[in-house]
Parts: structure tokens; C-alpha cells; sequence
């Protein structure tokens, strides 16, 4: 088994994306999402998020989707602030939060396949309002992944970090404000 993991601009671009993933026979027990919060767009859903770090809400209905968009909750992260997501992802966050371990999201990207630097990278995105997507995928779909995910325009996470290093950021620091900075269309697939 393989983890194939992609940030998005949008929220609504990885939704698309985890809809077709399951349309595709993808089990949404396989599939998870992190997306930024920082606007408030969800937290009317599901009420006050906690203290950073301390993670609540998993499980909470988001509307009448099917699948895995459905289990989505409410939780915060550190040096993210509050994001809404489901998924086994979400759930080593919170178990890593809850029990103080060091890492956080990072650390949670990296035990779940990501090379380190992609891990900053990621973090960082999703701190600046992208939407983070993981799957879990048999050897027979991990071609079927990649085409589903690339189709709906991820970022291409080498650009994005290059994007990011120019202007002065150098690694995901939970206790660093976010630069404004948004990546530019070149860092798109």
C-alpha cells in the first residue's frame, strides 16, 4: 500500500477530487482531508473549535454528501489554527496531538509517506488556506490516484516550495505567523 498525498488551492477542487476517488471504487476509509478554516467558512457547522492542539469534533455531518465528506469535523491544529477534516489523517493528528507528541501535522505527513520537505511544504500550504488530500492505495490503484487526483490541478509541491523560499520562508514553524504570500498558477500540475 502506498500514501499518495496532494494539496489544492480550494477546497472545492479537492472535494471534486474525493468524490471522484470514491465514484472510482476508492473506499472513503482509505481517503482523508485537511482544509484550512482560518475564514470561518465551516465553523458555523460545527461550533467553537477547541484550544490549538487539542483536536475535537471528528465526526460531525457536513450537508447531504456521500462518503467520507460526510464524517468531516472541526479541529485545530498548531501553528495551522482551525481546519476542518476526516479521514485517518485527521485521526493520527488528533491521537498525536492529544497524546503531546512532538511533529504535529508534519510529523503526521511524514509517518504517512511524505519525504520531510514535502511535509513543510504541505503544512505551510495548508496554513495558507490550501486543502490537503491523503490516500491509501493497493498497487492496482495507484495509477487510477494519481490520474484522479493530477485531473483535479493540485499544486506541484518542488514549485510551491520554491515559491514559498523566495520569499523568505525556509520551513513549516508552528509558532511563525503565516506569510500572505499566495503560490502562483505555475505551481499548478
Amino acid at each position: 500500500m502506498q500514501t499518495i498525498t496532494k494539496v489544492f488551492a480550494t477546497y472545492d477542487q479537492a472535494e471534486r477530487a474525493v468524490t471522484a476517488l470514491e465514484a472510482a471504487g476508492i473506499a472513503s476509509s482509505e481517503i482523508s482531508i485537511v482544509t484550512n478554516d482560518k475564514n470561518g467558512k465551516h465553523q458555523a457547522d460545527y461550533g467553537a473549535v477547541s484550544e490549538a492542539g487539542t483536536g475535537i469534533g471528528i465526526g460531525a455531518a457536513l450537508g447531504g454528501t456521500a462518503g467520507l465528506l460526510t464524517g468531516l469535523g472541526l479541529m485545530a491544529i498548531p501553528g495551522v489554527g482551525p481546519v476542518v477534516a476526516a479521514g485517518w489523517l485527521a485521526s493520527t493528528a488528533v491521537g498525536a496531538m492529544a497524546g503531546g507528541a512532538t511533529g504535529g501535522i508534519v510529523g503526521s505527513l511524514v509517518s504517512s509517506g511524505l519525504d520531510d520537505d514535502e511535509a513543510h511544504v504541505y503544512s505551510e500550504a495548508l496554513r495558507r488556506g490550501g486543502t490537503l488530500l491523503s490516500v491509501r492505495a493497493d498497487d492496482d490503484e495507484i495509477d487510477l490516484v494519481h490520474a484522479t487526483l493530477d485531473h483535479n490541478i493540485p499544486f506541484d509541491p518542488e514549485q510551491l516550495g520554491s515559491d514559498y523560499r523566495k520569499a523568505g520562508w525556509t520551513r513549516f514553524d508552528p509558532n511563525s505567523e503565516a506569510m500572505d504570500t499566495k503560490p502562483s498558477d505555475n505551481t499548478r500540475n
